[in-house]
């Protein structure tokens, strides 16, 4: 399936979609410096995001299959399945379900990850925003308009293939807007945008998605997780930022439990705060999942 292949050694290496497929964040960013995936679902106006997924977290691979899966089983929750039996079983899978996954593995395909800014997912409570690393490598109207097809990373296409995914006839745009079509929403935006390079498709769902609920508690705990503009939680913040800078003064590295220690936090609360200074650019993440340290950045 092209995920290894054998080196001017004789031995069997990854190769760069095998990296990207099925590799550890940590191990990927030594070949991509600029890889990152970022999911977010901005549901409330007043926070920043009410839940997200991003590659650099340490909670999982970080890795291109496991990100695809994560992000579909989110979107494929807030879609409304209307009522249909085939031989006495409900169906499920609707054009719409099909149809973000097109969405999901085009952008993951045809991602540039040596480009800056990583790919970055918005969901929010009337459209989907998909924004790639990289130009489009056909003309937009060739590809609204099917046909032809040429993968930034063919490999990648072929593994997505494997399992069902995509489209090798530059069919997968054409459908996309075809569902929108057939379902009466406004039609998709696909647009370039350059320095630096990116793709963005963007897909009005008006109140045709419903909200999944929010997994990590109800109104009044989301109002004070760390995404909150309130001037309390700033000052909070800065202060738990001051705390483990001045401990990362005196240590070398510390885990998330020992942050959590520090902090008087729980492990999730404290998760947020080290993703958000890592993303800041004042720490460095090594390591992954519970083997994870982090460091100050020099």
């Amino acid at each position: 399936m092209g995920a290894v292949g054998r080196g001017e050694d004789g031995h069997l290496h990854p190769t760069n979609a095998g990296l990207l497929m099925f590799g550890f964040e940590y191990e990927i960013v030594r070949e991509y410096p600029q890889y990152f995936l970022d999911y977010q679902e901005q549901l409330d106006a007043s926070m920043r995001w009410t839940d997200r997924i991003i590659s650099s977290s340490g909670e999982w691979s970080g890795n291109v299959h496991d990100f695809y899966f994560q992000v579909y089983n989110r979107l494929s929750q807030t879609v409304k399945v209307p009522f249909k039996l085939e031989s006495g079983l409900r169906v499920d899978d609707t054009p719409v379900h099909k149809a973000l996954r097109e969405v999901l593995a085009n952008c993951l395909i045809n991602a540039d990850y040596y480009g800056p800014r990583g790919l970055v997912i918005i969901r929010k409570p009337d459209a989907i925003t998909v924004a790639n690393p990289g130009g489009f490598r056909i003309d937009i109207k060739e590809a609204i308009n099917g046909g032809t097809s040429d993968s930034r990373n063919a490999t990648l296409m072929k593994m997505f293939n494997l399992v069902n995914v995509g489209e090798r006839a530059g069919s997968g745009i054409p459908n996309i807007y075809a569902v929108w079509k057939n379902e009466g929403w406004d039609e998709p935006q696909l647009e370039e945008r350059f320095s630096p390079d990116r793709t963005i498709l963007s897909l009005p769902t008006g109140d045709n998605l419903e909200a999944t609920g929010d997994k990590t508690g109800d109104k009044s705990e989301i109002g004070d997780k760390i995404g909150d503009n309130g001037e309390e939680s700033a000052i909070k913040s800065e202060r738990f930022r001051q705390m483990i800078m001045d401990y990362l003064s005196e240590k070398e590295s510390c885990k998330a439990s020992d942050a959590a220690k520090l902090l008087e936090l729980g492990p999730s609360r404290t998760r947020d705060y080290l993703v958000q200074w890592v993303e800041e650019g004042i720490l460095i993440a090594e390591g992954s999942n519970k083997n994870q340290t982090y460091r100050l950045k020099k």
